[in-house]
């Protein structure tokens, strides 16, 4: 047998011993008690109290496969098939990039701008997941949300998440590099989009279980054409932002002065790039 005994406490002991060349104690212990509580059907309460509970041998063998896969690099966040972002939990795999913290601080920009607003109508270019838009349209139920994605994979994905966390918002499938404007309102009070923005010169610098896992699509531009996204998503704000509406993007933070210039070329008078709690600065709101 590869733990001591069948309890919880063993299984933790397993996880934490074995990702440990990859992962800290209190990072291992999280991933433990994500996949325990993903198998056994348990809410956190039920971790903590129940650490002498025994598992099934096939348990055992479920944590030991899903290590294995987490050692040869795979996400854990892809192995265990779900992630938390802004209180929801959501269907992750390769269709899409993992919900980022980073991104999570964009959404609370989002939310406390808009606090006060009860009623408006929101855009996410490049849903991925479909984190930011579902997030959002967990606080503003009565805002009208819109999602949209160049791939039918990734949106069945975020149709998935919103079943899921029992959310209506609108599907759109189009291409950002060459919006179809009639598939559009006449105007949205936000548009918010984490668009791919790493230079495919850059791709050196990944982690390899990024390069491995995460979909290209979502990440990387042509080395000629960085902003090539931001561009095109800002000139379907000049024609589509409402009176006080808002632009709202998350950065490539070795580029983030290009994108506010780029902006201010396109006819945003007002722009704020905030940074992240590690101190890059990866998030900019534009505005007429």
């Amino acid at each position: 047998m590869f733990v001591r005994d069948n309890t919880i406490a063993s299984v933790v002991r397993y996880f934490e011993e074995r990702l440990s060349p990859v992962f800290s104690n209190r990072e291992g212990k999280m991933i433990a008690k994500s996949f325990i509580v993903k198998r056994l059907g348990w809410d956190s309460s039920n971790f903590l109290i129940r650490q002498k509970d025994t598992v099934s041998e096939s348990d055992l063998l479920y944590f030991r496969s899903a290590v294995k896969r987490i050692l040869a690099g795979e996400p854990y966040q892809y192995v265990l098939g779900t992630s938390f972002f802004y209180n929801l939990e959501l269907d992750t795999d390769a269709r899409a990039l993992i919900p980022r913290p980073e991104t999570e601080e964009l959404v609370d920009w989002i939310m406390k701008d808009f606090s006060s607003c009860s009623e408006g109508r929101l855009l996410d270019v490049g849903a991925g997941s479909g984190c930011i838009a579902l997030a959002l349209k967990s606080v503003f139920p009565d805002w009208t949300v819109s999602a949209v994605d160049v791939s039918k994979d990734v949106l069945n994905l975020v149709r998935q998440n919103a079943l899921k966390n029992e959310l209506d918002i609108e599907l759109i499938e189009d291409n950002a590099l060459d919006f179809s404007y009639d598939f559009y309102a006449e105007s949205y009070t936000v548009i918010v989009s984490n668009p791919p923005y790493i230079p495919m010169r850059d791709r050196i610098r990944m982690a390899r279980h990024v390069l491995d896992f995460e979909p290209e699509l979502a990440l990387f531009v042509e080395d000629e054409s960085p902003l090539i996204f931001y561009q095109k998503i800002a000139e379907l704000a000049v024609k589509k932002l409402a009176l006080n509406g808002a632009l709202y993007f998350e950065l490539n933070e070795d580029l983030a002065q290009e994108t506010k210039v780029l902006l201010t070329e396109l006819g945003f008078n007002n722009t704020e790039i905030r940074q992240d709690l590690q101190g890059r600065n990866r998030m900019l709101k534009a505005w007429m």
